[in-house]
Parts: structure tokens; C-alpha cells; sequence
């Protein structure tokens, strides 16, 4: 039994994980999600690809060495090519990605960009005021979820910190706590409310408005966004009254109209509260190490997302630089895709782009973007197979634990990425 192992799934990165094994396999597991246990369990039963390249049309089956050859050569001959992913890759790994994306002259850039990528947007115009996840156990009386359903995207976050837990403070747990949902519509999550608010779709930004117009003592009509003005000012005396409130927010609120200006407008929502009270605000990010991304590009080229290399220095212009910009406008001509699946998620258009240019895949998994790559290079599963570090979604780093050995063979992205890096330096020196 492998005991306090991090599970490698959601932002939450629960670290309680008891992961049973026998003859060096998988066995059970305890402590996780469903979706934690689900990807703990099917990694031995995984659907690997083997290192493979496209000539002529046919796929066939290479060495390791030579995929990665092959990889560095499109690289080396691209004039802007496209690095995506890495919210699945330890800061590590992602550390050597940015050194390889500086050495190629590419745009880096990661999942990010289409989920919580306004949130960064608003935190770099209005600030953060924001705490760790270890504080709301402990301290929040109040817990607000807008736009977020954890029930599905992060199932045990309720349970670890926020509404069920016994905290310092906080001694009986959920008696202690008042939970309030406010979302488009009655979520599982919404189910275990205290009080839930419905907003009209695309009118979180109008409720948002509302609620600082409320708290500034100012009038508002009737109803806003389809909610009762009477419910609104009830709204209102609650955060105000808490002792320590926390509001944690979706892509109900950042893939909305409105984007970053949601966000915005919750962070000022905020800062208004603490005028009267103590009271946070947090994204609730996806991929268990999508936070890390934007830590590790921060610390190396200043930006957080769709950092653009090509000049020989990064610039900065989400709209101009993100992945979905330059494949959309066919800048991009190859593409390094790596613990991602942009195939089965990204717009029609830039998926047709991805299918005109040079490929490259980096996973632990068949994908549909491994079907359409023209180099796929096999990876180790990071937080089962691989080592290193990753933030939860408060910013707090952890490391992530191995627990067994990867199929014979099969490197970690950290190890591909400096053989690629290598062999690209060696092709530029010729």
C-alpha cells in the first residue's frame, strides 16, 4: 500500500490518495473521486501508442530515437511553430518546454487560454485577493459558488475544503457553514445549497453590477438578471454579515459573455466586501497542474499564457498570440502538442489548420490528436509513473508522487523534452 499519494486529476490535487498494489500493478484505490480512482485504475489498461511517424501518407512504427528526430527536424524547419498543452506535465517538464520554445523561436501556450485565461486577464487589471485552500476549511463560514459545478469537475473539493470539513474554527463542519450556488441553472451542486440564486444566462455581469450597487447603497430596479431586487439586498446582508466568506467561480463565469469582465467585476465585488468583512475570491482551475503552467512561464518569461517567442523575445497579446489566434489565422506551421488533445476540443477551424501542418504529440494515451499527428512519441502517466511538481489551484505547490515503473520504454515528458531540445541544437549547429 502506497499511502499519501497525490491524485493527478483536478486542481484540488487531493493528497490522502491510498493506492494498493500487487506484482508492481494497480490494484484499488481509496480515498479518491470517482474520476480520481477512474484514471488511477486505467492506467494499466491504457490504450498506449507506440512511437510512430507519417511518411507518404502511412504511419509506421519507429524507435524512440527516431520519432524524436524526426520531431526536432520539423521543429528546426518551422518558421512559427505552435507548443501546446502541458497542464498535465510537472513544472519540471514544462520548465524544459519553455527552454525548447525560446530555442525554436515558437508561441507557447496552454490550456489555459480557453478556460480560465480571462481570469488572468482580470487578476493582472484589478488584483487577487485570494487566499489558500487550508484557510476556507478552517476559517469560511460563508461558501459561494458561481458558475461552478464541483460536484462533477472537482468532486471532492466540498468535502476537503470547503462546506463538509471540520476546520480550526470551524469544529462541527457543514453546521458551521452556509452554502449559496448561484448559477444558470439547478446544478448537483445547487442541490446542496443553502440558497440557490438562478441568474439568466450571459447576465452574470448584471447580478455582479447589482450586488456592488446594493453594497455601495445605491438603488437597483425590481429585478436584475432575473433575480428579485428583495433577494438581491438578502444576498448582500449575508456576505456582508459572515465572518470569512469565499466566493469560488467556473467557466460559468469566464466562457460567458462578459469573460474577463465577469471576473473583473467579481474581484471588485470583492475588495468591496473587505470594507466590511473578511472575504476571498478563487478560480476554480481545471487540469491538476494547469495553475503550474502559468506559475512556471510567469517565473521564466513574465507572461502567464500565449507567450509568442518567435522575435527572440516574448510579447504578450491574447487575441493576437493565444493557440486558437494562430492556428485560426494559419500562422502557425507545425505544431507540438503535449499532454493535450486540442483535435477533440478546439474550433472546427483550427483543427483543420492542425490537419495542413506538421504535427507533433506527446501522450500517455491514444487520442484523437494522435490520429493526426504525423510524429507520436508515447509518454509516462506524471503523478503514477512520473515524479515532480504541481500547484493546486490555490498556488500552493506539491509533489507528486510515483508510484509504479511506466511500460518499458516509455520516457517521461521531462526526458523527451531535453532529447528533443538537444537534438534540436544539434540540427541548428549543422
Amino acid at each position: 500500500m502506497v499511502t499519501d499519494v497525490v491524485c493527478p486529476f483536478c486542481g484540488t490535487l487531493c493528497d490522502d490518495i491510498d493506492v494498493e498494489l500487487e506484482d508492481g500493478k494497480i490494484k484499488n484505490v481509496k480515498h479518491a473521486c470517482v474520476i480520481g480512482a477512474r484514471k488511477f485504475l486505467g492506467q494499466a489498461h491504457a490504450h498506449r501508442p507506440k512511437p510512430r511517424i507519417v511518411e507518404n501518407g502511412e504511419a509506421k512504427e519507429v524507435s524512440i530515437d527516431e520519432a524524436i528526430d524526426r520531431a526536432a527536424e520539423i521543429l528546426v524547419e518551422a518558421k512559427k511553430p505552435l507548443l501546446y498543452g502541458w497542464a498535465t506535465c510537472t513544472c519540471e517538464a514544462i520548465e524544459k518546454g519553455v527552454a525548447l520554445a525560446e530555442e525554436v523561436g515558437g508561441v507557447i501556450d496552454g490550456t489555459t487560454s480557453v478556460c480560465h485565461g480571462p481570469s488572468v486577464l482580470a487578476i493582472q487589471e484589478v488584483g487577487y485577493p485570494t487566499n489558500t485552500l487550508g484557510e476556507v476549511k478552517n476559517r469560511a463560514d460563508l461558501v459561494i459558488y458561481w458558475g461552478a459545478n464541483p460536484m462533477h469537475a472537482h468532486p471532492r473539493h466540498l468535502s476537503r475544503y470547503s462546506i463538509f470539513p471540520r476546520g480550526y474554527f470551524r469544529e462541527r463542519g457543514a453546521q458551521d457553514r452556509e452554502l449559496i450556488v448561484v448559477d444558470a441553472r439547478k446544478t448537483d451542486t445547487a442541490k446542496l445549497a443553502n440558497t440557490f440564486v438562478q441568474v439568466q444566462p450571459g447576465k452574470d455581469y448584471e447580478l455582479l453590477s447589482a450586488l456592488r450597487t446594493v453594497l455601495n447603497g445605491h438603488d437597483i430596479p425590481d429585478e436584475v438578471a432575473g433575480v428579485r431586487k428583495e433577494d438581491i439586498i438578502k444576498l448582500v446582508d449575508r456576505m456582508k454579515s459572515c465572518q470569512f466568506g469565499i466566493l469560488f467561480f467556473g467557466m460559468g463565469l469566464t466562457m460567458t459573455p462578459g469573460k474577463h469582465r465577469n471576473i473583473n467585476n467579481a474581484i471588485s465585488l470583492v475588495q468591496d466586501l473587505n470594507r466590511y468583512t473578511k472575504f476571498s475570491i478563487m478560480a476554480m482551475r481545471g487540469h491538476f497542474n494547469v495553475t503550474g503552467f502559468g506559475e512556471v512561464l510567469t517565473w521564466t518569461t513574465g507572461f502567464p499564457f500565449a507567450v509568442d517567442l518567435t522575435r527572440g523575445y516574448p510579447r504578450y497579446n491574447p487575441g493576437e498570440t493565444a493557440a486558437n489566434d494562430v492556428l485560426a489565422r494559419g500562422e502557425a506551421d507545425a505544431a507540438f502538442i503535449i499532454a493535450s488533445d486540442p483535435v477533440a476540443h478546439f474550433p472546427r477551424r483550427s483543427v483543420e489548420h492542425l490537419a495542413r501542418i506538421p504535427l507533433i504529440a506527446i501522450v500517455p494515451e491514444e487520442t484523437p490528436t494522435t490520429q493526426l499527428a504525423d510524429v507520436v512519441i508515447p509518454a509516462a502517466f506524471t503523478g503514477i509513473e512520473v515524479e515532480g511538481t504541481a500547484y493546486r489551484m490555490d498556488r500552493v505547490p506539491i509533489r507528486v508522487r510515483k508510484v509504479v515503473d511506466p511500460p518499458e520504454g516509455v520516457l517521461t515528458d521531462e526526458e523527451i523534452l531535453e532529447r528533443i531540445h538537444n537534438r534540436v541544437k544539434e540540427l541548428k549547429a549543422k
